[in-house]
Protein backbone atom coordinates (compact mmCIF):
# COMPACT_ATOMS: atom_id res chain seq x y z
CA UNK A 1 0.00 0.00 0.00
CA UNK A 2 0.96 3.67 -1.53
CA UNK A 3 1.56 6.44 1.42
CA UNK A 4 -0.66 9.55 0.32
CA UNK A 5 2.52 11.59 -0.56
CA UNK A 6 3.01 9.35 -4.25
CA UNK A 7 2.04 11.79 -6.98
CA UNK A 8 -1.29 10.46 -9.10
CA UNK A 9 1.81 9.74 -11.82
CA UNK A 10 3.05 7.05 -9.29
CA UNK A 11 0.05 5.58 -8.72
CA UNK A 12 -0.85 2.71 -11.06
CA UNK A 13 -4.17 2.36 -9.39
CA UNK A 14 -6.24 3.77 -6.73
CA UNK A 15 -9.59 2.38 -5.32
CA UNK A 16 -12.31 2.75 -2.82
CA UNK A 17 -15.25 0.58 -1.52
CA UNK A 18 -15.44 -1.98 -4.45
CA UNK A 19 -17.39 -4.52 -3.57
CA UNK A 20 -18.63 -7.22 -5.82
CA UNK A 21 -21.35 -10.23 -5.25
CA UNK A 22 -22.34 -13.27 -7.21
CA UNK A 23 -25.98 -15.50 -7.24
CA UNK A 24 -26.19 -13.52 -3.77
CA UNK A 25 -23.22 -14.38 -1.66
CA UNK A 26 -20.57 -11.41 -1.92
CA UNK A 27 -17.39 -12.00 -3.01
CA UNK A 28 -15.74 -9.24 -2.24
CA UNK A 29 -16.51 -6.45 0.37
CA UNK A 30 -15.78 -2.58 0.46
CA UNK A 31 -12.22 -2.74 -0.38
CA UNK A 32 -9.42 -0.42 -1.27
CA UNK A 33 -5.90 0.02 -2.17
CA UNK A 34 -3.65 2.03 -3.93
CA UNK A 35 -0.64 0.31 -6.26
CA UNK A 36 2.82 2.31 -7.13
CA UNK A 37 3.51 2.17 -10.63
CA UNK A 38 6.55 -0.37 -11.58
CA UNK A 39 5.41 -2.66 -8.24
CA UNK A 40 5.07 -6.13 -8.16
CA UNK A 41 2.16 -6.61 -5.97
CA UNK A 42 0.59 -9.95 -4.43
CA UNK A 43 -2.68 -11.39 -3.31
CA UNK A 44 -2.52 -14.51 -1.60
CA UNK A 45 -5.55 -16.19 0.39
CA UNK A 46 -7.48 -19.24 0.26
CA UNK A 47 -9.01 -21.02 -3.12
CA UNK A 48 -12.33 -19.47 -3.16
CA UNK A 49 -11.46 -16.07 -1.20
CA UNK A 50 -11.93 -13.28 -4.13
CA UNK A 51 -8.44 -12.84 -5.40
CA UNK A 52 -9.24 -13.02 -9.10
CA UNK A 53 -12.39 -11.10 -8.91
CA UNK A 54 -10.12 -8.05 -7.42
CA UNK A 55 -7.52 -8.29 -9.56
CA UNK A 56 -10.33 -8.12 -12.46
CA UNK A 57 -11.91 -5.21 -11.05
CA UNK A 58 -8.98 -3.44 -10.05
CA UNK A 59 -8.22 -3.46 -14.14
CA UNK A 60 -11.52 -2.22 -15.42
CA UNK A 61 -12.26 -6.14 -16.84
CA UNK A 62 -14.92 -6.71 -14.02
CA UNK A 63 -17.77 -4.27 -12.72
CA UNK A 64 -17.79 -3.42 -8.97
CA UNK A 65 -21.51 -3.44 -7.57
CA UNK A 66 -20.18 -0.30 -5.73
CA UNK A 67 -17.19 1.51 -5.47
CA UNK A 68 -14.88 3.60 -7.57
CA UNK A 69 -11.18 4.45 -8.85
CA UNK A 70 -8.64 4.57 -11.21
CA UNK A 71 -6.35 2.12 -13.11
CA UNK A 72 -3.44 3.55 -15.12
CA UNK A 73 -5.01 6.97 -14.81
CA UNK A 74 -8.58 6.01 -16.19
CA UNK A 75 -11.97 5.51 -14.70
CA UNK A 76 -12.61 1.81 -14.00
CA UNK A 77 -16.20 2.51 -14.74
CA UNK A 78 -16.49 4.46 -17.40
CA UNK A 79 -13.24 4.00 -18.97
CA UNK A 80 -12.78 0.17 -18.67
CA UNK A 81 -12.28 -0.27 -22.57
CA UNK A 82 -9.27 1.52 -22.68
CA UNK A 83 -7.63 0.14 -19.69
CA UNK A 84 -7.91 -3.06 -21.13
CA UNK A 85 -5.70 -1.96 -23.69
CA UNK A 86 -2.77 -1.39 -21.53
CA UNK A 87 -3.17 -5.16 -20.09
CA UNK A 88 -1.32 -7.99 -20.16
CA UNK A 89 -3.30 -11.10 -18.84
CA UNK A 90 -1.45 -14.35 -17.90
CA UNK A 91 -4.13 -17.01 -16.36
CA UNK A 92 -3.10 -20.75 -15.00
CA UNK A 93 -3.86 -22.63 -18.14
CA UNK A 94 -1.72 -21.80 -20.94
CA UNK A 95 -4.08 -19.97 -23.35
CA UNK A 96 -1.96 -19.80 -26.51
CA UNK A 97 -2.79 -21.93 -29.46
CA UNK A 98 -1.08 -25.89 -29.01
CA UNK A 99 -0.89 -26.75 -32.67
CA UNK A 100 1.00 -23.67 -33.90
CA UNK A 101 4.81 -22.84 -33.31
CA UNK A 102 5.93 -20.99 -30.82
CA UNK A 103 7.09 -17.95 -33.76
CA UNK A 104 3.16 -18.43 -35.04
CA UNK A 105 2.04 -17.63 -31.58
CA UNK A 106 3.75 -14.51 -31.38
CA UNK A 107 3.39 -13.28 -35.02
CA UNK A 108 -0.40 -13.84 -34.15
CA UNK A 109 -0.39 -11.87 -31.01
CA UNK A 110 1.48 -9.11 -33.01
CA UNK A 111 -1.10 -8.82 -35.65
CA UNK A 112 -3.85 -8.95 -33.01
CA UNK A 113 -3.00 -6.18 -31.45
CA UNK A 114 -1.44 -3.99 -33.93
CA UNK A 115 2.08 -4.17 -34.16
CA UNK A 116 4.49 -2.64 -36.73
CA UNK A 117 6.03 -5.39 -38.26
CA UNK A 118 4.95 -8.65 -36.16
CA UNK A 119 7.68 -10.77 -37.37
CA UNK A 120 10.46 -8.98 -36.63
CA UNK A 121 8.61 -8.02 -32.97
CA UNK A 122 8.48 -11.80 -32.38
CA UNK A 123 12.09 -12.69 -33.72
CA UNK A 124 13.02 -10.54 -31.21
CA UNK A 125 10.59 -12.05 -28.00
CA UNK A 126 12.02 -15.07 -28.91
CA UNK A 127 15.88 -14.17 -28.71
CA UNK A 128 14.52 -12.09 -25.31
CA UNK A 129 12.72 -15.41 -23.84
CA UNK A 130 15.79 -17.52 -24.72
CA UNK A 131 13.72 -19.36 -27.15
CA UNK A 132 16.29 -19.02 -29.91
CA UNK A 133 15.96 -22.73 -31.62
CA UNK A 134 12.64 -23.55 -30.57
CA UNK A 135 10.72 -20.89 -33.17
CA UNK A 136 9.58 -23.18 -35.15
CA UNK A 137 8.78 -26.28 -32.30
CA UNK A 138 4.61 -26.44 -31.58
CA UNK A 139 4.07 -24.70 -28.38
CA UNK A 140 1.56 -28.36 -27.44
CA UNK A 141 4.85 -29.74 -27.45
CA UNK A 142 6.96 -27.69 -25.00
CA UNK A 143 7.15 -28.64 -21.39
CA UNK A 144 5.31 -26.66 -18.42
CA UNK A 145 8.25 -24.17 -17.71
CA UNK A 146 9.01 -23.31 -21.43
CA UNK A 147 5.09 -22.68 -22.23
CA UNK A 148 4.72 -20.72 -18.93
CA UNK A 149 7.53 -18.36 -20.44
CA UNK A 150 6.36 -18.16 -24.27
CA UNK A 151 2.72 -17.04 -22.27
CA UNK A 152 4.76 -14.40 -20.33
CA UNK A 153 6.39 -13.14 -24.29
CA UNK A 154 2.76 -13.09 -24.96
CA UNK A 155 1.00 -11.31 -22.80
CA UNK A 156 4.12 -8.84 -22.81
CA UNK A 157 4.94 -8.55 -26.58
CA UNK A 158 2.34 -5.43 -26.80
CA UNK A 159 4.28 -3.35 -24.41
CA UNK A 160 1.28 -3.44 -21.64
CA UNK A 161 1.09 -0.94 -18.91
CA UNK A 162 -0.44 -3.46 -16.34
CA UNK A 163 0.45 -7.36 -16.25
CA UNK A 164 -1.91 -9.67 -14.49
CA UNK A 165 -0.96 -13.06 -13.35
CA UNK A 166 -3.36 -15.69 -12.12
CA UNK A 167 -1.07 -18.49 -10.18
CA UNK A 168 1.23 -18.02 -13.21
CA UNK A 169 3.72 -20.58 -12.14
CA UNK A 170 1.30 -23.66 -10.77
CA UNK A 171 3.14 -26.94 -12.03
CA UNK A 172 6.08 -25.26 -12.61
CA UNK A 173 9.72 -26.54 -11.81
CA UNK A 174 11.82 -24.73 -9.24
CA UNK A 175 14.33 -23.28 -11.66
CA UNK A 176 11.49 -22.30 -14.36
CA UNK A 177 9.97 -20.42 -11.35
CA UNK A 178 12.72 -18.49 -10.86
CA UNK A 179 13.83 -17.65 -14.14
CA UNK A 180 9.97 -16.54 -14.30
CA UNK A 181 10.43 -14.19 -11.29
CA UNK A 182 13.78 -12.63 -12.64
CA UNK A 183 12.21 -12.10 -15.63
CA UNK A 184 9.14 -10.25 -13.98
CA UNK A 185 11.43 -8.19 -11.49
CA UNK A 186 13.44 -7.03 -14.53
CA UNK A 187 10.02 -5.87 -16.56
CA UNK A 188 8.92 -4.37 -13.45
CA UNK A 189 12.17 -2.33 -13.19
CA UNK A 190 11.22 -0.77 -16.21
CA UNK A 191 8.14 0.44 -15.07
CA UNK A 192 5.36 -2.62 -15.68
CA UNK A 193 3.04 -2.89 -12.70
CA UNK A 194 2.41 -5.91 -12.01
CA UNK A 195 -0.62 -7.65 -10.14
CA UNK A 196 -0.28 -11.91 -9.18
CA UNK A 197 -1.89 -14.20 -7.06
CA UNK A 198 -0.09 -16.96 -5.91
CA UNK A 199 -0.17 -19.83 -3.19
CA UNK A 200 3.69 -20.03 -3.03
CA UNK A 201 5.72 -17.80 0.11
CA UNK A 202 8.76 -18.00 -1.88
CA UNK A 203 6.96 -15.96 -4.65
CA UNK A 204 5.06 -13.77 -1.96
CA UNK A 205 8.84 -12.97 -0.46
CA UNK A 206 9.64 -11.93 -3.45
CA UNK A 207 6.91 -9.49 -4.25
CA UNK A 208 7.44 -5.47 -3.08
CA UNK A 209 4.18 -5.30 -1.79
CA UNK A 210 1.93 -8.09 -0.62
CA UNK A 211 -2.56 -8.19 0.29
CA UNK A 212 -3.80 -11.31 2.39
CA UNK A 213 -7.56 -11.27 0.65
CA UNK A 214 -9.93 -14.08 2.66
CA UNK A 215 -13.63 -14.43 1.80
CA UNK A 216 -13.99 -11.51 -0.08
CA UNK A 217 -12.01 -9.47 2.93
CA UNK A 218 -9.03 -7.67 2.65
CA UNK A 219 -7.13 -8.45 5.96
CA UNK A 220 -3.96 -7.33 5.61
CA UNK A 221 -1.10 -5.47 2.69
CA UNK A 222 1.86 -3.99 3.37
CA UNK A 223 5.62 -5.27 2.72
CA UNK A 224 5.83 -8.10 3.93
CA UNK A 225 8.02 -7.43 7.19
CA UNK A 226 5.33 -5.16 7.56
CA UNK A 227 2.70 -7.98 7.30
CA UNK A 228 4.61 -10.44 9.51
CA UNK A 229 5.01 -7.12 12.21
CA UNK A 230 1.34 -7.00 11.92
CA UNK A 231 0.65 -10.14 12.69
CA UNK A 232 1.80 -10.00 16.61
CA UNK A 233 2.44 -13.05 16.25
CA UNK A 234 4.72 -15.04 18.87
CA UNK A 235 6.44 -17.93 17.66
CA UNK A 236 8.37 -21.02 18.49
CA UNK A 237 10.41 -23.86 17.06
CA UNK A 238 10.09 -27.16 18.50
CA UNK A 239 12.69 -29.81 17.66
CA UNK A 240 12.67 -33.03 19.25
CA UNK A 241 10.69 -36.44 20.02
CA UNK A 242 7.06 -37.14 19.44
CA UNK A 243 6.23 -33.44 18.03
CA UNK A 244 3.04 -35.31 16.11
CA UNK A 245 1.39 -36.28 19.83
CA UNK A 246 2.84 -32.68 21.46
CA UNK A 247 0.82 -30.50 18.45
CA UNK A 248 -2.17 -32.83 18.84
CA UNK A 249 -2.11 -31.71 22.46
CA UNK A 250 -1.19 -27.93 22.02
CA UNK A 251 -3.52 -27.76 19.05
CA UNK A 252 -6.63 -25.69 20.58
CA UNK A 253 -5.23 -24.47 23.86
CA UNK A 254 -5.32 -21.69 25.39
CA UNK A 255 -3.14 -18.56 23.83
CA UNK A 256 -2.43 -21.18 20.88
CA UNK A 257 -3.67 -19.96 17.41
CA UNK A 258 -1.13 -22.13 14.89
CA UNK A 259 0.69 -25.57 15.17
CA UNK A 260 2.10 -26.64 12.39
CA UNK A 261 4.48 -29.12 11.32
CA UNK A 262 7.61 -27.65 9.34
CA UNK A 263 9.98 -30.49 8.24
CA UNK A 264 11.26 -31.86 11.88
CA UNK A 265 10.50 -28.82 13.57
CA UNK A 266 6.95 -28.00 14.48
CA UNK A 267 6.03 -24.10 14.47
CA UNK A 268 3.70 -22.92 17.62
CA UNK A 269 2.55 -19.68 17.61
CA UNK A 270 -0.14 -17.43 18.81
CA UNK A 271 -1.06 -13.50 19.41
CA UNK A 272 -1.68 -13.57 22.96
CA UNK A 273 2.00 -14.17 24.53
CA UNK A 274 1.12 -14.32 27.80
CA UNK A 275 -1.89 -17.20 27.48
CA UNK A 276 0.45 -18.75 24.90
CA UNK A 277 4.08 -18.73 27.20
CA UNK A 278 1.34 -19.81 30.17
CA UNK A 279 0.59 -23.38 27.87
CA UNK A 280 3.56 -23.87 27.11
CA UNK A 281 5.52 -23.88 30.02
CA UNK A 282 4.83 -27.59 31.41
CA UNK A 283 6.47 -28.71 28.12
CA UNK A 284 9.78 -26.21 28.01
CA UNK A 285 11.28 -28.51 30.27
CA UNK A 286 9.85 -31.82 28.86
CA UNK A 287 12.49 -34.38 28.12
CA UNK A 288 13.39 -34.60 24.05
CA UNK A 289 12.36 -31.53 23.35
CA UNK A 290 14.05 -28.10 22.19
CA UNK A 291 12.45 -24.84 22.14
CA UNK A 292 13.83 -22.34 20.60
CA UNK A 293 12.17 -18.76 20.44
CA UNK A 294 11.77 -17.65 16.66
CA UNK A 295 10.44 -14.76 14.27
CA UNK A 296 7.17 -16.05 12.70
CA UNK A 297 7.49 -16.76 8.83
CA UNK A 298 5.46 -15.17 6.12
CA UNK A 299 4.05 -18.70 6.06
CA UNK A 300 3.36 -18.52 10.08
CA UNK A 301 1.11 -15.94 9.08
CA UNK A 302 -0.56 -17.29 5.94
CA UNK A 303 -1.21 -20.38 8.13
CA UNK A 304 -2.68 -18.33 11.17
CA UNK A 305 -4.85 -15.77 9.09
CA UNK A 306 -6.26 -19.04 7.03
CA UNK A 307 -7.69 -20.01 10.17
CA UNK A 308 -8.95 -17.10 11.60
CA UNK A 309 -10.16 -16.23 8.15
CA UNK A 310 -12.21 -19.65 8.34
CA UNK A 311 -13.72 -18.78 11.57
CA UNK A 312 -15.00 -15.69 10.37
CA UNK A 313 -16.07 -16.09 7.44
CA UNK A 314 -17.52 -19.47 7.00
Amino acid sequence: MTGLSASAHDIAIDVHGLSKSFGGREVVHDLSMQVKRGTIYGFLGPNGSGKTTTIRMLCGLLTPDSGEGTCLGYDIRREADKIKLQVGYMTQRFSLYQDLSVRENLEFVARLYGVRDPRSTASDMIKRLGLTGREEQLAGELSGGWKQRLALGACTLPDPQLLLLDEPTAGVDPKARRDFWNEIHGLAANGLTVLVSTHYMDEAERCHEIAYIAYGHLLVHGTVDEVIAKSALTTWTVTGEHLTALSAELAGQPGIDMVAPFGTSLHVSGRDKAALESTIAPWREAHGLHWQHSEPSLEDVFIELMTRAKDNFQ
